[in-house]
């Protein structure tokens, strides 16, 4: 049962790119896992989730390498500092949570800027960017790319469907070197970690190919703030 929900959470996200780590974390936390497998757990299964969605992307040609480099160049070696830290869980919730409630909410009033032209990313905010969501993934495990998206796409820094494309690979990237902290610290994965594994793959897999197959950036922009939404309340009340 906790498989098929994991594949189920795998799916919804990555229609718009992310891994699940919020989701996933919400359901461990649900079914009382024990609190030093849940940060591993789900660093491992974005890992698997965010790999399959960056090879598929990468292989249809619409991850911006360019414009992911100084954002990845920041927030690699703080996820890794951030992984050796063990965060209070209940502090970590309650900001997290109220954070992405509002973010969500502006995407969902916000107009759709899909036309819009990106703005340039500035250097010194694509490296402010990256080490900020970089700590908050390796502390807590969700990846960074609830963060990451809202960041690209209120300052016009990406398109939804680029920040789609952009946020697999930074979540896959974060989530290993995030779970490498983790592991040093003395946490680890659960031990039906590989089966919940095989299930995010799948979902991972069918979720990437309705996303770029059938949803336009408007669909794109409003899955993805509702999935924030989500990701807060299930952080908040959880």
């Amino acid at each position: 049962m906790f498989a098929l929900l994991f594949g189920v959470i795998s799916l919804l996200y990555a229609t718009v790119g992310q891994a699940g780590g919020t989701a996933f974390l919400a359901l461990m936390a649900f079914a009382a896992f024990p609190a030093t497998e849940m940060r591993p757990t789900a660093l491992a299964l974005n890992i698997v989730a965010a790999a399959y969605s960056t090879w598929v992307f990468n292989r249809n040609k619409v991850v911006d390498w360019r414009k992911l480099r100084p954002l990845l160049l920041s927030s690699v070696p703080a996820a890794l500092a951030g992984g050796f830290i063990v965060l209070d869980e209940r502090v970590y919730k309650t900001t997290t949570g109220v954070v992405l409630l509002l973010a969500g909410a502006a995407m969902m009033v916000r107009r759709n800027g899909a036309a819009d032209p990106d703005r340039e990313t500035p250097l010194w905010g694509a490296l402010s960017a990256g080490a900020g969501v970089g700590l908050v993934s390796g502390l807590t495990g969700v990846g960074g790319g609830v963060f990451l998206a809202p960041i690209l796409i209120a300052l016009h820094w990406a398109s939804p469907k680029q920040t789609a494309a952009l946020s697999a690979p930074f979540i896959l990237a974060n989530s290993a070197v995030g779970l490498v902290g983790v592991l040093f610290a003395g946490q680890f994965p659960s031990p039906h970690v590989g089966l919940y594994a095989i299930a995010a793959l799948g979902g991972a897999m069918v979720g990437t190919v309705i996303g770029l197959r059938w949803f336009s950036q408007t669909a794109t922009r409003f899955v993805l703030a509702g999935i924030l939404l989500a990701a807060g309340i299930q952080l908040l009340f959880i």
